[in-house]
């Protein structure tokens, strides 16, 4: 893995869903869904993005692919800009950069074939241009996913869900592509094939030297694959760090606080909870300032005015706290309301 030059780097990327309504269908507001996001994916790399559903890590994935467009910010796929480019220019960049799709039921066509929905992006971009090569390219695939070859002439819906997330990321790996965007790809299974995908994509990253953006909100899970984790609330990263230094020592109260609640699989071994008040404020309207201040239990005045930014706190761990400012790091600051200091405090490291 080269570990100087970012294959993917996201700047600033916004991406607001405007809300209509009145007789006229008036743009009334919007729904920002991704908020000013940066960060930057090494090649041969795995981050992991996390957050509770509907923080927008699905829409941001999406928009590294602009499956959806981006309203502000710029995309860089090894050095060359995506945002300005139109649909024909951007296609020969599809090959080099697919998405795993969450649901592999309805991600597949029922009325293909697995051989036809395999061979569809040979025929869209042009490639293995004989019947006989694409058949090659198509069993090599269906080889590699472990999957039987009489499985070619069946459809979707005659095969469990685990063998069809099977599928979906052999049509995603079909173009030998460097980049893939993997939104949840073991949610809508069975636990007991989940272990099953996560190992083939991380062998699959091995083989082929894939990177990964991998979407999910079950922490372990993220844990084992990512080599670093991405942390976002509300529409923005609020923590950013190699994967074994975000867990165990994360920074931000909004990470402590996931954290604290994965569970340990150790006899005997309790992990202290913190509990967060109150429900995600809505996207359409969010909170002046730190927009995690209203559930946080740390809160400063200052977080009710402006927005933090993301302090470097060293190798490569950003947090977006104002005590993880370096004045606050060194001292403590004024009491919070309710008698809280403003040190950021540590919990128990996770396992």
């Amino acid at each position: 893995m080269s570990t100087t030059t970012p294959q993917l780097q996201v700047s600033d990327v916004k991406v607001h869903f405007p809300v209509r309504g009145g007789a006229f269908g008036r743009v009334r507001g919007a729904v920002k869904a991704v908020d000013g996001v940066s960060f930057d994916v090494l090649r041969g790399e795995t981050l992991g993005l996390v957050g509770e559903s509907g923080c927008g890590k699905s829409t941001l994935g999406r928009a590294v692919l602009r499956l959806v467009e981006p309203t502000a910010g710029t995309l860089r796929f090894d050095g060359q800009d995506l945002t300005g480019l139109s649909p024909r220019q951007l296609r020969p960049l599809r090959q080099r950069m697919q998405f795993v799709f969450q649901d592999p039921y309805a991600s597949l066509n029922p009325r293909l074939t697995v051989r036809e929905i395999l061979e569809e992006p040979f025929a869209i971009h042009g490639l293995a241009r004989g019947p006989g090569e694409r058949a090659r390219e198509v069993e090599a695939l269906l080889d590699a996913m472990g999957l039987p070859r009489e499985a070619l002439e069946r459809r979707p819906h005659e095969f469990s869900g685990g063998q069809r997330q099977r599928i979906g990321i052999a049509r995603a790996l079909a173009l030998r592509p460097d980049l893939v965007v993997a939104d949840e790809p073991i949610s809508a299974l069975d636990v007991s094939v989940q272990a099953q995908i996560v190992n083939l994509l991380v062998d699959l990253q091995r083989e082929r030297g894939l990177t990964y953006i991998f979407i999910a909100h079950d922490l372990n899970i993220v844990e084992y694959v990512s080599t670093r984790v991405a942390v976002m609330y509300l529409g923005r990263i609020v923590e950013l760090a190699p994967s074994a230094a975000l867990y165990r020592q994360p920074r931000h109260p909004y990470t402590q606080a996931l954290l604290s609640a994965v569970p340990v699989a150790e006899p005997g071994h309790r992990r202290t909870r913190l509990l967060v008040p109150g429900e995600p404020p809505s996207p359409l309207a969010p909170p002046p300032g730190c927009t995690f201040h209203p559930r946080c239990p740390h809160a400063m005045e200052r977080c009710r005015r402006e927005a933090p930014p993301s302090y470097p706190l060293g190798g490569g761990h950003f947090a977006a706290c104002f005590l993880a400012e370096p004045d606050a790091r060194e001292a403590p600051s004024d009491a919070a309301p309710g008698g809280r200091t403003g040190v950021l405090a540590q919990p128990p490291s996770p396992g």
